[in-house]
C-alpha cells in the first residue's frame, strides 16, 4: 500500500459490545458502498484451523505461512514459531487497499477510538480517561462523566456517521 489507510478503533473490557459494534459497523458501512477491512487483536492462543484439515496438516508440518485459495475467498495463517507478535504496522502493511480499517481491541494504538461500554461488561472502569485516543463512548447506559460525545451503544448509523466524520472518510 502506498498509504496509510483511513483507521478507527472500538477499544472496551471483555462482553462491553465491541464485537457487537463491529459487525454492524461493517454492515453499515459497506451497506453504504465503501470497502471495510478489519483488524481483530486476541489477547490468547487462537486457532481457524480445524484439526485434521490439509492447511493444519501443513501448519503442524513446519510451514510458516499456508494459504488456502478457493474460487469464493483465500486466507493466510502465519504461524509465528516463537517470534515476537507483529506490531500493528506490520500487520496494517498486509491489508488490501480498502476506504477504513476498523481495528478492534489494540487498545494502546495511537488512533482514534470508540469506548464500547455496557453494564455486563468483565470490567467496567473507564479506559478514555487515561486513553488521549479515545474520542467518544457508546454506551448500553448513562454517562456523564465525560466531555467526550456519547452515543447509545446500539445507534449504529449515528456511530458510522461520526466515525465517517472523524476519519475524513469522502462521501460515495
Amino acid at each position: 500500500m502506498s498509504e496509510r489507510p483511513r483507521i478507527f478503533g472500538i477499544s472496551g473490557w471483555k462482553n462491553s459490545g465491541k464485537t457487537g459494534l463491529a459487525v454492524r459497523l461493517v454492515e453499515e458501512f459497506t451497506r453504504r458502498g465503501y470497502r471495510i477491512s478489519t483488524i481483530k487483536h486476541a489477547h490468547h492462543d487462537f486457532d481457524i484451523d480445524k484439526v485434521g484439515a490439509d492447511s493444519y496438516r501443513h501448519r503442524q508440518a513446519g510451514a510458516t505461512e499456508v494459504v488456502i485459495v478457493s474460487g469464493t475467498r483465500f486466507a493466510i495463517m502465519h504461524e509465528l514459531r516463537g517470534a515476537a507478535e507483529p506490531s500493528f504496522e506490520e500487520i496494517l502493511a498486509r491489508i488490501a487497499p480498502c476506504d477504513l480499517v476498523l481495528i478492534e481491541g489494540y487498545k494502546r494504538e495511537a488512533v482514534p477510538k470508540i469506548e464500547a461500554r455496557r453494564l455486563d461488561a468483565k470490567d467496567r472502569e473507564p479506559l478514555a480517561p487515561t486513553d488521549p485516543y479515545i474520542v467518544a463512548i457508546a454506551a448500553d447506559h448513562p454517562v456523564d462523566d465525560t466531555s467526550l460525545p456519547v452515543f447509545n451503544l446500539d445507534d449504529t448509523t449515528t456511530i458510522a456517521d461520526f466515525v465517517a466524520k472523524v476519519t475524513g472518510l469522502p462521501p460515495l
